[in-house]
């Protein structure tokens, strides 16, 4: 039943994914924010289930967003490394107390991912409190994005793709090419939401973690690089219209198999986090009936969304801070 439900969800990111690689890449995010809905108690599931597309579409926003509106680039990683030996555990928990330490220009310009999501766990609270169906739709749906960078190795170094060690490339690789290839073989499916008690350490412990996998994801991919000559480590496929050159699925599935089941854990590990976070946001804001509110968004959200995209689509692309793809 598992994998028949799997197999359905992944049908229908498929159809919703672009070709674009950002973070989890597209379809990562889609696939994420989607199997959280199905992680939800009894009182929300209903109201999730009716939004899901939404949330499904959505959960890509912040990417589009991030070369263009100021201020968004950092909200997506943190540089972890550029702040000393085990800086994970030594960063102030407190943004105010972070930014006396570092300043604010600094914290900018290597990400505040963690703080980010206690900002919008307060936001998304206050909005359940006010029984805000707009509010709940589009925080929850850009929450579940950051949750899920959180959650990326990748984010959490300035080595961010192998710029550093010769290994340009390495981001979409385990983020976008090894999930859209082999996802289809993981369970992704990891119980019932829980009460966060504490949702600061629990979005700095999904930083610590993944911070602690960024030896193996570089060490991994340069040992196997050295055994592939150039057309074997990477290959041409068609996608749409166009022909690109990506990693050879020979050379991506040996990386997985090095990997052993990193990104799957990984993946299954934000689903359920982001399922977390959304139950814990209900849970303070009182727990609202959400069946007595509107469940779908208004017609001036959809055009606030509509808009938004078209002056996203309209704008030039800019260098942003920071893990710039």
């Amino acid at each position: 039943m598992k994998k028949a439900l799997f197999f359905l969800l992944l049908g229908l990111i498929l159809v919703l994914s672009t070709n674009t690689a950002q973070a989890w890449g597209f379809f990562g995010h889609r696939l994420l924010n989607r199997l959280a809905v199905y992680t939800l108690p009894p009182g929300m599931v209903g109201f999730y289930k009716a939004n899901i597309d939404y949330l499904t579409a959505n959960a890509t926003r912040p990417d589009s967003r991030r070369t263009v509106v100021p201020g968004e680039a950092p909200k997506h990683f943190l540089d972890v490394d550029r702040y000393g030996d085990s800086a994970e555990y030594k960063m102030p928990r407190k943004y105010a107390d972070a930014v006396a330490r570092y300043t604010e220009d600094s914290l900018l310009q290597h990400g505040i991912v963690p703080w980010n999501v206690v900002a919008m766990k307060n936001q998304l609270t206050a909005a359940f409190k006010d029984r805000d169906t707009d509010r709940i739709l589009r925080l929850s749906a850009d929450m579940g994005h950051y949750i899920a960078d959180a959650c990326v190795p990748l984010h959490t170094t300035r080595n961010y793709n192998g710029q550093f060690t010769g290994q340009r490339g390495i981001h979409s690789l385990w983020e976008s090419r090894l999930p859209e290839l082999l996802s289809s073989d993981y369970d992704l499916f990891s119980g019932k939401a829980k009460y966060i008690e504490n949702p600061t350490d629990a979005i700095w412990g999904a930083v610590i973690r993944s911070h602690a996998a960024v030896d193996s994801v570089l060490r991994f991919e340069k040992e196997l690089t050295a055994q592939y000559a150039q057309d074997q480590k990477f290959g041409y496929e068609q996608r749409g219209t166009q022909t690109i050159r990506t990693y050879s699925r020979e050379f991506s599935r040996a990386y997985h198999a090095r990997l052993n089941g990193q990104v799957e854990r990984q993946m299954r590990y934000a689903a359920a986090l982001i399922g977390n976070f959304w139950f814990t946001c209900w849970v303070d804001g009182g727990s609202p009936d959400l069946s007595k509110m509107p469940r779908t968004p208004s017609e001036s959200e959809k055009q606030r969304l509509d808009r938004e995209a078209k002056e996203t689509a309209a704008t030039p692309v800019t260098t942003a801070p920071g893990h710039d793809e």
